[in-house]
């Protein structure tokens, strides 16, 4: 099956358990996807008229059913697209706790599973989308960054 794949501003969660582990969704195997069967953060596109931090949190009550406290805005990955006649989009980042407790309830309603991991065993072990783990190496290394 092929498609055009259609590039959009989009968010996404850096979900932090209390012992630091991050939780992650392994996306469906479903080619008109981007990175499909790669593990990554939950989020997804920016509807019109809405801010980055409403799209988070619609995104994370529909994949999950799961509605954060808070939201940190964490950072902000441009993606210049003008090879294809695409304009400069972008991929924001925030992050948010999670608690064991709070995870025990997620259901799980997009993609093929989720799942906690220390960063150096998801980003060393498993197939991460490139910006998900981009954006996960650099928060699991926030304080040596200078």
């Amino acid at each position: 099956m092929t498609g055009l794949l259609r590039p959009d501003n989009a968010v996404a969660a850096i979900l932090v358990l209390e012992d630091g582990r991050y939780v992650v969704q392994l996306r469906d195997n479903n080619p008109l996807i981007w990175f499909p069967k790669h593990w990554g953060c939950f989020g997804g596109g920016i509807d019109q008229g809405e801010t980055a931090e409403e799209a988070l949190l619609r995104e994370l009550m529909e994949e999950l059913g799961f509605s954060p406290a808070s939201l940190k805005y964490f950072t902000k990955i441009d993606f210049d697209l003008g090879f294809c006649g695409l304009p400069i989009l972008n991929r924001t980042f925030f992050e948010t706790s999670v608690s064991q407790e709070q995870m025990k309830e997620f259901l799980l309603t997009e993609g093929e599973a989720f799942a906690a991991y220390p960063a150096e065993v998801l980003l060393g072990s498993y197939p991460v989308s490139p910006y998900d783990a981009f954006a996960l190496w650099l928060h699991s290394r926030r304080n040596e960054l200078a």
